[in-house]
């Protein structure tokens, strides 16, 4: 009892925090949506560098080239930094493609390290040594960024302590179906209410590892690209913000990216980040919570860093739960405290109307009762992959750099089979995501043995995640 009792406070003290991020969010958009300075109030264009990591992206790199030479820059104030760790024909792609006439005139180097050391993190440390930008603008390779977007982003480095402006993710196969829509949703909400509203509280903000731009000058301050972390973007973001630097973000400027499209591919993305943001909060937490920081903010920055954590929280208290109803059924003495747990529905109506404020400030506000049941569902069915993650970030278990891979599907057209990059064996966790589909099944079993249906619902709910989940995760590709 007491240990559902602290992972549900847990979950429910993360919910009201979002729920806080949503008001803030939407007072900050009654007042008046701040928006970029306009690119003609440029007087002079300094030196950019912009940097393509890339390992093994031979569907989507020659999208990407063409993409950043079509981006709207003078050329003698550009330089282009491919750093290339492939270790497939990806490289060929490369080197034809920067042959190519449309090519010349551009300062563009094709960037290739002896190992892997670092992975992303490594390959962008070793092109920031030579880089020649005042700026660095970051694109990974699922990226096909917008022709006018130096200009919206470097004007937006109003001041000298500004040290990093990061855009809005939109998705170019959002529709292809229902994963990349449930995905899209997902996302929506990070890149509109928790990004805009933390930069409404003067919270820190953080850097999603693309679509971004940086003062080369901040990250040097900060310490540099850093490998001891899955999430690089994030680790970086907490130490410059903790240097003084101030970020910015600009939701009304759009770069457009692809989503996963099968579920091994949104597994292992899922994995890295929460694993990543395990590292972090256990690499920066302490800093954060010594800091001077107001408790608001010292508040956004704890739940923000440890957010991973409410998977682990959700998996601990969903497994004992089943228990729970034995001993409550068994112990007529204690219904008074399982009364009590009703207050954790306070944390559910915070995270729906999170969502809802969310999807409301998106393209598709009448499918938002279609859409936040069934993204609360899958979302219960990562719990297990995720909790795992957490583990190993927590333990501080090493594990190498997984990438997501791509598949250059655009809208509702492009074909993901025979794609070399998937991964076809059918792992433990899967069987016991099968597995738990089953135990929570058997609760909503139990519930109507004993005639208990308070948490029939949660089961119920629990029981579609994870067997959701094993479907697509065994889902002939």
């Amino acid at each position: 009892m007491i240990i559902y009792a602290v992972c549900m406070l847990f979950i429910m003290l993360f919910s009201l925090v979002q729920l806080h991020l949503a008001l803030v969010y939407k007072r900050h958009q009654k007042a008046g949506m701040s928006t970029p300075i306009s690119a003609q109030a440029l007087h002079t264009f300094p030196m950019v560098t912009i940097q393509l990591p890339v390992y093994n992206e031979m569907y989507v790199v020659e999208r990407l080239l063409d993409a950043v030479i079509a981006i709207d820059w003078p050329r003698p104030k550009l330089e282009i930094q491919i750093l290339d760790d492939s270790t497939d024909q990806t490289t060929s792609l490369i080197e034809k493609k920067i042959s190519e006439e449309k090519f010349r005139g551009f300062e563009i180097y094709h960037i290739r390290r002896k190992n892997r050391k670092g992975y992303k993190a490594g390959a962008l440390q070793f092109g920031l040594a030579v880089a020649q930008g005042e700026f660095i603008a970051i694109f990974d390779a699922d990226f096909v960024p917008a022709r006018p977007f130096l200009k919206d982003t470097v004007a937006a480095f109003t001041s000298a302590s500004v040290g990093m402006v990061q855009t809005k993710w939109q998705h170019l196969n959002k529709d292809y179906s229902l994963l990349t829509r449930l995905q899209d949703f997902a996302l929506n909400a990070h890149f509109t209410v928790e990004q805009t509203g933390r930069s409404a509280a003067g919270s820190y903000i953080n850097f999603n590892g693309t679509a971004g731009i940086w003062r080369k000058a901040c990250i040097v301050d900060a310490g540099g690209w850093q490998a001891d972390t899955l999430t690089e973007d994030l680790d970086l973001s907490y130490r410059a913000q903790m240097k003084g630097w101030k970020f910015e973000y600009l939701e009304n400027i759009k770069s457009p990216a692809e989503l996963p499209v099968i579920m091994s591919a949104i597994k292992s993305q899922q994995f890295r980040w929460t694993k990543g943001g395990a590292e972090t909060a256990r690499k920066n937490l302490g800093k954060v919570l010594k800091s001077k920081m107001a408790f608001c903010n010292k508040a956004h920055a704890f739940f923000h860093l440890t957010n991973s954590a409410n998977f682990l929280m959700l998996l601990i208290a969903s497994v004992v739960s089943i228990p729970l109803l034995y001993i409550k059924y068994k112990n007529p003495d204690f219904r008074m405290y399982f009364n009590l747990g009703t207050v954790f529905i306070i944390g559910f109506a915070a995270i729906a109307y999170f969502y809802w404020i969310a999807h409301h400030a998106g393209e598709s506000k009448k499918r938002f009762f279609v859409y936040f049941p069934m993204f609360m569902v899958f979302s219960m069915g990562f719990t297990f992959n995720n909790s795992l993650a957490v583990i190993e970030g927590l333990l501080g278990k090493k594990t190498s750099f997984v990438r997501t891979p791509k598949f250059n599907i655009v809208g509702l057209q492009g074909d993901w089979k025979g794609n070399i990059y998937l991964s076809r064996h059918l792992s433990w966790s899967t069987v016991l995501e099968g597995a738990l589909s089953i135990y929570f099944l058997s609760g909503i079993v139990i519930a109507v043995l004993v005639a208990d249906y308070g948490l029939i619902l949660f089961h119920l709910m629990l029981s579609l995640g994870y067997g959701l989940i094993f479907y697509y995760s065994i889902k002939k590709q």
